[in-house]
């Protein structure tokens, strides 16, 4: 009888959450939006979970459903999560630039007491994000870039001579690996002030977790679900941790040592870690050599950052520029390598350029256009963020439709979709720079090229990121004549194990020294 008893509950539980998630995945239905039907427990991402299908490639997959219908958005359901994914590019505009207030957050889970690396500006939400926005700002201003210019320039040295040394025995090279280390040495030095050497040393600690940030492990894709399925209040409650204690621990130990040293021994180095520190010291950002300045204390208007503050702000600039950068250099390597043509041409500019200012100048680098366009044509057919998401801060009235997003309402903008769309680019599997200028620009819409996102929560390091792409691409392609190696699978796909995309079987390249 108690047998029986327990089997019945057992059916009894099995029938009701059966039934409610029957009800909860018709969410959509019932908000009178069309909805592509999800699967138990998957939702519309079952190929993404099972590792099937690249992040970028789900994306794109649902982007098509609803296109194909005619549809200017739909809902689908990111396992349990009912999101809204608006395809019609005017609808976009409204929720990036005129209709920010309602959603202007990303919908990251942070806690920045139980878990202070979550307390970055990425992550940030409401007012608190508009005020570290705001100290922020003028740390990445053109001037600043200017002045971390030199920073960058130094590190590009290792990367030749890492190349050279391949090029000299005819050993094929993992771009990705040799990007990432480059990318990691100027992200060490311009916002930790450290040394890395990892493009001479992989097994650096900078590049040990660099990896293990971006790699998706099984339990990294289950705390990603439960930080978007769970309500928020609830993680709060239970002091969830989102970032694992390793990760956490080093960054806290580094960038600790680092503002330590630097306030006991009153450092300056031309680098955004010395930027932090003035906020941090003296509540703003100046152009002069002071950490600290009693006058700054007496004129407080509420732009002081704490330490947690300051190495959550260097987590991200790091976690934003490292990676992204370095998948990006990979890809522009990886197409003008496939396009001998465009690699000429590149070269030739770089060269004439170069020689008119006697080496590779800041300014020099501002007036490549041509390496604009091709690592901008990069960033289309391959953006490291291939969906921006954000959340509903309040009710939303979609314009030009009859449909009310509830406060609370998950939105992804299906970014690596909308960019590789025929509409918008024809024949978007070819890699044509030339879509990028200035005349052909103007007759797209603007929201159809969205790599660093749009509106107020622009990322915020764009120009910083497109700096260091320029100075490697330039440096490598000055030097080296590019090619294919056959152990780089053709045609590419996306390896399914990270969010950022990263080609399955790595690329491979040849390098061959130049006169």
């Amino acid at each position: 009888m108690v047998v029986w008893n327990v089997v019945l509950s057992i059916i009894t539980l099995a029938v009701v959450v059966y039934l409610y998630l029957k009800w909860h995945y018709n969410y959509w239905k019932r908000k009178g939006l069309y909805q592509i039907e999800p699967e138990l427990f998957y939702g519309n991402i079952k190929e993404f979970v099972q590792q099937r299908l690249a992040f970028a490639d789900q994306f794109t997959k649902l982007y098509n459903q609803l296109k194909s219908k005619g549809l200017k958005h739909g809902g689908i359901y990111l396992t349990l999560k009912p999101t809204y994914m608006p395809i019609d590019l005017d609808i976009i505009k409204n929720i990036l630039q005129r209709d920010f207030p309602y959603m202007m957050n990303h919908g990251h889970y942070t806690n920045e007491e139980a878990d202070p690396l979550t307390g970055h500006l990425f992550a940030l939400e409401n007012e608190k994000w508009r005020k570290m926005r705001t100290k922020l700002t003028p740390t990445f201003t053109s001037g600043k870039m200017k002045m971390m210019f030199p920073t960058m320039i130094a590190c590009t040295k290792d990367l030749v001579e890492v190349l050279e040394d391949n090029a000299r025995i005819q050993d094929p090279v993992n771009v990705k690996e040799v990007a990432s280390g480059f990318t990691i040495d100027v992200i060490g030095s311009v916002a930790f002030g450290i040394d890395c050497c990892s493009l001479k040393n992989p097994d650096s600690e900078f590049r040990k977790f660099g990896k293990k940030i971006f790699m998706v492990s099984p339990m990294r894709r289950i705390k990603h679900i439960i930080s978007t399925a769970v309500p928020r209040w609830v993680l709060l409650k239970l002091g969830y941790k989102q970032t694992e204690q390793e990760i956490e621990d080093f960054f806290m130990r580094v960038v600790g040592n680092t503002v330590k040293y630097r306030e006991e021994n009153n450092i300056y180095r031309k680098d955004f870690m010395h930027l932090l520190l003035q906020l941090k010291n003296r509540g703003r950002v100046t152009d002069d050599e002071i950490i600290f300045n009693k006058e700054d204390e007496k004129n407080d208007a509420g732009h002081f950052i704490t330490l947690n503050e300051l190495v959550a702000q260097c987590f991200v600039f790091f976690l934003a520029g490292f990676e992204t950068s370095a998948t990006t250099i990979t890809f522009v390597l990886l197409e003008i390598a496939l396009a001998q043509e465009v690699q000429d041409k590149l070269r030739d500019e770089i060269r004439s350029i170069r020689e008119k200012h006697h080496q590779i100048t800041y300014e020099a680098v501002m007036e490549m256009h041509y390496l604009e366009m091709v690592i901008q044509e990069t960033l289309r057919k391959h953006p490291p963020v291939p969906s921006v998401p954000r959340v509903s801060t309040k009710e939303y009235a979609v314009p030009g439709t009859d449909i009310i997003l509830p406060t609370g309402t998950k939105v992804h903008i299906p970014v690596h979709a909308i960019q590789n769309d025929p509409e918008y680019y024809p024949e978007p599997d070819k890699f044509i720079p030339e879509r990028f200028t200035e005349e052909n620009k103007s007759k797209r819409h603007p929201l159809s090229f969205l790599p660093f996102g749009e509106g107020p929560r622009l990322c915020i390091g764009a120009r910083f990121g497109m700096l260091q792409i320029k100075v490697a691409v330039a440096s490598i392609i000055n030097t080296f004549k590019v090619t294919i190696n056959d152990k780089t699978k053709l045609p590419i796909r996306y390896t399914t194990s990270t969010f950022v995309p990263t080609v399955e079987g790595d690329v491979w390249l040849d390098f061959h020294k130049l006169k």
